[in-house]
């Protein structure tokens, strides 16, 4: 991922030289392993970890590797020359290339996720407080981009909290299924190698054995595991989409912080653009698009094909890179959201009452009204508020079929906002807790 879209601790995850590090790590790792089962020299395991204090000098496996072409191999050729040919002749002993690179991508891909989850705290905290803030801030619920009823303002940071708080436990599950790891042999049967091996590597580097592989890691665990990234990447998108709508010029119900200095358009000094969180609606469209092709990478040939190889080696830091940098985005927009709560009054008034019609409908209906009668007494009334800018309450008192089922101080009771929010302690306490 390009630099203005990374942050310093993510990218590390997927730097050549930590790779290299967990290479490393698997194959002294596996040598001890082997060491104590008798397989091979207990110096021998000795000396490849005094290699361990040096170095790997990435440009000189990247020239091993122009003349081998496989870079595992490149890999251990640079390694020998750190311990010697004679001690690192028992160097990946009954191990094939997966084994180390499946393992290496899936320690990589729970250091990420450790990384994710802490970013969905930020957000969550920030939404939470937001909510607490905002928890009576009354403003106009809106379908299809139209005025529906009242509702608040900390129900809508409320319901982001809580959409946010499924995508972190499907992370923490994501995460959880993709932490195994194979040192199984060329076709998972473990024929020269012991499985105490791989018990033992998966145990020092924080990954349980799976199960069964073959020359790979089944790849439907990284197909979860993208697609929750993905998930999570929509769940930022439509918070994104919310704040764009509200900054806009005829809503204005919040906006993004506008910094001392910013600017919002080289030609026209006015504006102050949702620059942020249009932003983060294109970072969302980037993660989503490791989505497919993590799915499209279960299906290998046989015990293992490399048609997933390239795949991964671009969507792994790409989606986490993105993710992780969109998450610290968004909490920063969260933090620093500016809200105008009497501009969301404004909005709601700004037909007049007209939001308050099915109060009127349900009263109708329970008055003896028939529910088709009284949809088209409300319906004839809402219209003049939509065409000819009247005020729905007085249509209403005026209606002398309307007023035969409804006395004045009913009509007038209908317009009460605090109906509306009656029961947002109860939905706070569900998203929550007491």
């Amino acid at each position: 991922m390009i630099p203005r879209y990374s942050r310093p601790e993510m990218v590390a995850i997927w730097e050549p030289a930590t790779k290299f590090r967990i290479w490393y790590e698997i194959e002294a790792h596996a040598c001890d392993a082997q060491a104590a089962l008798g397989v091979i020299p207990k110096a021998n395991a000795e000396a490849v970890w005094k290699a361990g204090d040096v170095e790997f000098d990435v440009a000189r496996i990247d020239e091993i590797e122009a003349v081998t072409k496989h870079d595992v191999i490149a890999f251990l050729t640079h390694l020998a020359e750190h311990i010697g040919s004679e001690d690192a002749r028992f160097v990946h002993q009954g191990m094939t290339s997966s084994d180390v690179l499946d393992t290496t991508l899936n320690v990589q891909l729970v250091r990420a996720a450790d990384i994710l989850l802490a970013d969905m705290d930020r957000v969550l905290a920030a939404l939470k407080t937001r909510a607490l803030e905002h928890k009576d801030t009354i403003r106009i619920g809106r379908s299809h981009g139209i005025h529906a009823e009242p509702t608040t303002m900390g129900l809508t940071f409320a319901r982001f909290y809580a959409e946010m708080k499924r995508g972190k436990a499907r992370l923490q599950y994501a995460r959880a299924e993709i932490g195994t790891g194979a040192i199984s042999g060329a076709v998972g049967t473990f024929a020269n190698i012991d499985p105490a091996v791989e018990a033992h590597v998966c145990e020092k580097m924080g990954l349980r054995p799976e199960p069964i592989s073959t020359q790979v890691i089944p790849r439907d665990r990284h197909a979860m595991f993208f697609a929750t990234l993905g998930v999570i990447a929509s769940s930022i998108e439509n918070i994104a989409t919310e704040i764009r709508h509200m900054q806009r010029t005829e809503v204005l119900e919040a906006e993004e912080f506008f910094s001392k200095g910013q600017k919002g358009s080289s030609a026209m000094p006015h504006k102050r653009n949702p620059v942020l969180t249009e932003n983060l609606t294109g970072l969302a469209r980037l993660v989503r698009m490791a989505v497919i092709p993590a799915m499209e990478n279960v299906a290998l040939w046989h015990e293992r094909d490399i048609s997933h190889s390239s795949v991964e080696r671009g969507i792994a830091p790409d989606a986490t890179i993105t993710l992780d940098f969109a998450l610290n985005r968004l909490a920063g927009v969260i933090e620093k959201l500016v809200v105008y709560p009497e501009n969301m009054l404004k909005n709601m008034n700004k037909f007049r009452g007209l939001v308050m019609s099915q109060r009127v409908l349900l009263a109708l209906t329970q008055a003896g009204v028939s529910r088709e009668d009284a949809y088209r007494l409300v319906q004839r009334n809402a219209m003049k508020v939509w065409e000819e800018g009247r005020d729905f309450k007085e249509e209403l008192l005026a209606d002398p079929e309307v007023t035969a089922a409804l006395a004045p101080a009913e009509i007038e009771e209908k317009f009460d906002l605090g109906y509306h929010t009656k029961h947002v302690d109860t939905i706070f306490a569900r998203v929550f807790g007491d």
